[in-house]
């Protein structure tokens, strides 16, 4: 019998490890780096309200060398048009659409004002973040990885 217990026991605890597996989540702030340079770029300060649905601040901007970061959403329209980047919403309205993976939402790229569709995918160790934003269809696009600030 004590070998059973033990079975159930070792059984119970592999089902919890695999459910905190599935329950990350992408809560937090986020270290955005550029798909082009690789250089850091900004702060984002992801946060999820009362109806499930994510959105992504942008908290700081990380200046490099040469890089002068740009101050308003000159090209950004509506009601975001000539709003400081520092302090704005770049992505809402997302939503999990299955384990460590979301999206249904938009991002606006503050330097271009143009808005995209959205889809995240959270890393297997919830470090990263691959934020992917596309017009129509998916396999045309633009990556870029976050990395969980620790």
């Amino acid at each position: 019998m004590n070998n059973y217990v033990k079975i159930a026991v070792a059984n119970l605890l592999f089902g919890l490890s695999i459910q905190n597996s599935f329950a990350q989540d992408i809560v937090g702030i986020w270290q955005s780096i550029d798909d082009k340079t690789n250089a850091p770029k900004a702060l984002i300060e992801i946060k999820k309200d009362a109806s499930g649905e994510y959105s992504g601040t942008i908290i700081k901007v990380t200046p490099s060398a040469g890089y002068k970061p740009q101050e308003l959403c000159t090209k950004c329209t509506g009601s975001l048009k000539n709003k400081p980047i520092l302090g704005m919403t770049i992505f809402s309205k997302v939503k999990e659409v299955k384990p460590n993976q979301f999206g249904n939402g938009y991002i606006v790229d503050p330097l271009s004002g143009k808005y995209y569709k959205i889809n995240i995918k959270l890393s297997s160790n919830g470090n990263n973040i691959r934020v992917h934003g596309y017009i129509g269809i998916q396999a045309i696009g633009r990556t870029q990885t976050w990395v969980r600030e620790k």
